[in-house]
């Protein structure tokens, strides 16, 4: 063999791994998530990301096939982060919002908190219009909670309150007859002490005109191809079982998005 012919070898094998590399490289999706929101994205005593966020970024990376990494972003810089490639996706309970959807592209949504009528276990209370009227129902202040209960139960007693903590202790004191709120917030407060007495009324409320679609995961607005590509692992793990589990290990209902 030629010195000539060696070194064009050479050089042919070194391309293919470069270009080996780089598509190795290209099948490698960073992934932002917040860190700070618990039970959704949070960081253990290891200094590990954890969370039900986290754990559907992995299992919609196994879906797809993909190698990932997971970071923490501060929240207020991580749009423009994405934005800037710094990473590919946001998987960090981010609420689609017309104003977000200016900014970034969304998947479907890939869990809805919903809203939900906490009163006492003895009350009879349910969240329909005729059962709401007339009661005294605690809410907070400016939120799309606020809201639903001025366009579903228009002829409640609406008390409203800067803080959800601040309509709970009305509850228990008994000088409110119930609180409409976030879904988890509130399965949190009734696993205490003070909520041991009450309990979510119905079905949680999932009203997309007024509480939104619920969270997606975001990307830039150029990646429609990897955006088709979340959506089909998304409604894989959604219809396979992978998605359930992972509800189960932090929430004792499902958060699946209303179809």
């Amino acid at each position: 063999m030629t010195t000539i012919r060696k070194t064009l070898l050479a050089l042919l094998a070194g391309c293919a791994m470069g270009l080996a590399a780089a598509g190795a490289q290209a099948e490698t999706l960073r992934i932002a998530t917040e860190g700070a929101y618990p039970p959704f994205n949070f960081v253990d005593a290891k200094g590990e990301l954890q969370g039900f966020d986290v754990d559907i970024a992995k299992a919609l990376c196994a879906e797809m096939k993909v190698e990932c990494t997971i970071a923490a972003q501060a929240w207020d810089g991580i749009i423009p982060g994405l934005n800037a490639g710094q990473y590919d996706l946001i998987v960090a309970s981010m609420s689609i919002t017309p104003a977000r959807q200016e900014a970034v592209n969304f998947t479907q949504p890939y869990y809805q908190a919903g809203a939900v009528l906490v009163a006492p276990k003895d009350s009879g209370l349910e969240p329909t219009a005729d059962s709401l009227a007339g009661k005294s129902i605690g809410v907070q202040r400016a939120s799309t909670y606020a809201k639903l209960i001025e366009a579903n139960f228009p002829k409640a007693d609406v008390r409203l309150y800067d803080k959800t903590d601040n309509h709970n202790l009305d509850l228990v004191s008994g000088r409110i007859d119930g609180v409409i709120a976030q879904r988890i917030i509130m399965s949190e407060w009734l696993g205490s002490s003070d909520g041991a007495a009450y309990e979510i009324k119905g079905e949680a409320m999932l009203d997309p005109a007024i509480l939104g679609e619920g969270a997606g995961i975001a990307l830039r607005k150029s990646d429609t191809e990897l955006q088709a590509r979340v959506d089909t692992a998304l409604a894989a793990i959604l219809e396979n079982g992978v998605y359930d589990e992972i509800n189960t290990r932090y929430f004792p209902f499902s958060l699946k998005p209303a179809n």
